[in-house]
């Protein structure tokens, strides 16, 4: 049955243990195929089968777990962030409340705070002030975790907003008491005090935390926009013999479509007339501007440099290139890699095993701790409970995989999912398809070598008018270098393709042979001192084809299928990243080992039909080694799903292939170790992040409980383990954000 992926945004998701709340709630849905949630893009992706289930029932269950599902994005990027400007400019504004409030409490508080050699005006003293000015700030400014932490307890469960709730309302309570009923704890010999300082410095400062985290998860996007606005606003297409400018959305599959030079090309489509370079770096990385003619392909969003040309359209809207760029890295950046499903799982048993933590705290310093018992306790409480809030621990993952993939988009690395990101960091071996891969998959003259009096034009001249009415790739690479040399290349009076061999044709009155050794023999000639050469040519992986005019040997053209220029540049740098590099080839081994020779490549597999290349991938990871295969996505097809990463290269506008974790926009064979470095750097980031917002759990929960009292007379405040849970989040994403300056050349160094 057809299955559709809708991605859903949000409102409200902080926390792995929100996250897995949600998708647990999805996938108890019948038609439901999957369901990752992405705490950095607050939106959750759901692959569904449309007659069974429908996008309303997927609302309807994540609202049933307490949390408010928005309008459905379809690649409404702009949409999207819109409503994050809405949401940072909101954080903002209740940020700057709470502190513009909560300086005149703190103010005010200076004195029982220990600070009496500060001046403080009198009226800030009074605790009805303080109460006045701290109402704002706990049900306004922190509204929002009163009603996260309320649609968690409908639902029987806790999150992060629950702690913040707790914690804040515990103090101020207490102070609410103390203010109004100071009785109360001088009947039971205590001194009364309040803590509105510390609920509403605590509810200003997680509200900073959140403001910076927004802005910063705001910019792992950034790539997802960027490509977003590559996209050309209109297209001059030719309606009834006039030239008009429409909107882009409007283009039709078939229109044709005019484009002057310094125009961005609206949509796909093939050059009908006209030429011109065009840059197409922005969606395959290649700097160098490529030449389009009749017959070319072009892809929207690249821009036209120097000519002007005429394109019909074949695909518009959502069947662009560019659009299905967008779409696939939207939806890795939604995937999860293996490791965030472990944090989930930790995360959901988290927030109820601080809870517990900070009431077993209070107790102990309730019944066993020094004068005043209850303040201590309810410091303890509250710094427990503020400061395990695990938003760090959700973030840790996420943030890293949406600036990673984001970051490879832009390279023309398309990671499809988490799980290729993660798996490629653990490659130790790189095995590349040679033709199409290594090689530029088209032959070429790379010799011409003449002999008895004969010029390298004479040779080139008179073979590619032998070869000018063959169709063998061998025959084109000739013709090819003439022209290229601007050689007249004459019109044969007569051809005859000896198939094996050859061809025999007249040019000009003259004989011409063009073919191998079996041809002369047939012919019965000999090759006259140039058989060495030919054995020479040969061993370096190169076809000779003897030019023979009027029965002497003219010379030698040799013919092979040439590296590309990146090649041996790219094997050294997978070299550099301690990598073996296996060659695997159907070509004979001859030709394969010197094209090996040629680039540095560690290990050959030639002769290898197509349908057992799997097996030989499959062979080398019995071997223990985990295999990267890179090929061109079609005949090595069942390759690329074999391997443990598949990296489908010189994909060109085909962006969808399916056996492949890994696909290459452009054809330059560098993205593989952009692929690989990337994906180990990202890991890398994933890994510092985890380790610290865990480090950071483990270490300040027993602080906040009051661990160092005994020994150094410290209780930490509050406030400080407000300012540090912050402190944590934003640490988190911006170390994530540092991959938006990755340099594959830098990385691979």
């Amino acid at each position: 049955m057809p299955v559709e992926r809708v991605v859903i945004p949000v409102q409200g998701l902080e926390l792995a243990a929100s996250g897995e709340k949600i998708e647990r709630a999805l996938l108890a849905i019948e038609g439901v195929r999957s369901a990752a949630v992405n705490l950095a893009a607050e939106q959750v992706a759901v692959e569904f089968v449309p007659h069974v289930t429908s996008v309303e029932d997927l609302r309807r269950a994540i609202r049933g777990v307490g949390y408010e599902p928005l309008e459905v994005a379809e690649a409404s990027v702009d949409r999207e962030q819109q409503r994050r400007e809405r949401e940072i400019r909101t954080l903002r504004n209740q940020f700057l409340g709470a502190i513009l409030l909560s300086v005149p409490i703190l103010w005010g508080s200076l004195h029982h705070m220990g600070l009496t050699g500060v001046w403080v005006p009198r009226i800030l003293t009074d605790w009805r002030v303080q109460l006045l000015l701290a109402i704002p700030v706990q049900f306004w400014a922190g509204w929002r975790f009163y009603r996260g932490a309320w649609a968690a307890a409908r639902h029987g469960t806790t999150d992060m907003n629950t702690l913040i709730a707790v914690g804040t309302s515990a103090a101020f309570g207490y102070s609410v008491v103390a203010t109004f009923f100071p009785q109360v704890f001088i009947a039971g010999g205590l001194q009364p005090n309040v803590y509105y300082e510390t609920a509403s410095i605590i509810i200003a400062f997680i509200l900073l935390g959140r403001f910076l985290e927004a802005r910063a998860k705001g910019r792992t996007s950034e790539a997802i926009r960027r490509l977003m606005g590559l996209r050309a606003r209109t297209a001059r297409i030719v309606r009834d013999g006039e030239e008009v400018d429409i909107p882009v959305e409007d283009v039709q599959v078939g229109d044709a479509v005019v484009v002057r030079p310094g125009e961005k090309i609206p949509v796909d489509g093939v050059v009908i007339s006209g030429h011109s370079a065009v840059d197409e770096s922005m969606l395959t990385g290649e700097s160098i501007p490529v030449e389009k003619r009749e017959g070319d392909e072009v892809i929207g969003a690249t821009l036209n440099k120097t000519g002007s040309f005429r394109f019909h359209t074949t695909r518009v809207g959502r069947d662009t290139a560019l659009a299905q760029i967008i779409r696939l890295v939207e939806e890795a950046q939604g995937s999860k890699a293996p490791i965030q499903r472990l944090v989930d799982r930790i995360a959901a048993y988290f927030v109820p095993a601080v809870i517990v933590i900070a009431v077993v705290t209070g107790a102990v310093w309730l019944l066993f701790g020094p004068e005043p018992r209850l303040t201590y306790a309810l410091l303890a409480f509250v710094s427990v409970l503020i400061i395990a809030c695990p938003c760090a621990m959700g973030l840790a993952t996420p943030t890293a995989i949406m600036v990673g993939i984001g970051r490879g988009a832009e390279e023309g690395v398309l990671i499809r999912n988490a799980e290729a990101l993660e798996r490629m960091r653990q490659v130790d071996t790189v095995v590349l398809d040679k033709t199409g891969t290594l090689t530029r998959g088209q032959p070429a003259v790379t010799d011409v070598l003449p002999m008895n009096g004969f010029s390298e034009a004479d040779i080139l001249r008179f073979a590619a008018a032998a070869e000018r009415g063959s169709e063998h790739p061998l025959g084109e690479a000739i013709v090819a270098r003439a022209k290229d040399d601007g050689i007249e290349i004459p019109e044969p009076d007569d051809f005859d393709a000896i198939p094996g061999q050859g061809i025999v044709a007249q040019v000009e009155g003259r004989r011409i042979l063009a073919g191998n050794l079996r041809l002369l023999e047939s012919q019965g000639l000999r090759p006259d001192g140039l058989g060495s050469r030919a054995e020479a040519l040969a061993r370096d992986g190169k076809t000779p084809m003897f030019v023979v005019v009027d029965g002497t040997p003219a010379g030698i053209i040799a013919v092979a299928d040439t590296l590309k220029p990146e090649t041996a540049e790219v094997i050294r740098a997978l070299h550099g990243l301690r990598l073996r590099v296996v060659m695997l080839t159907g070509d004979n081994r001859a030709t394969a080992e010197a094209i090996a020779r040629q680039a540095g490549i560690d290990q050959v597999l030639a002769e290898v039909r197509p349908e057992q290349k799997a097996a030989t991938v499959r062979g080398l990871q019995e071997e223990g080694r985990v295999v990267a295969m890179v090929g061109d996505g079609i005949n090595d097809a069942p390759a690329l799903a074999q391997a443990d990463v598949g990296i489908a290269i010189g994909a060109g506008t085909d962006v969808a292939i399916e056996s492949a974790g890994v696909v290459l926009v452009g054809s330059d064979l560098r993205g593989v170790r952009t692929a690989i470095a990337l994906s180990r750097q990202t890991v890398r980031a994933i890994r510092q992040n985890l380790f610290w917002a865990f480090f950071y759990n483990v270490v300040l929960i027993p602080v906040a409980a009051g661990i160092l009292y005994p020994f150094v007379g410290v209780l930490l405040n509050p406030v400080f383990a407000a300012l540090a849970m912050a402190f944590s989040s934003v640490t988190v994403v911006s170390n994530s954000l540092r991959l938006r300056f990755f340099k594959p050349a830098l990385a691979a160094a």
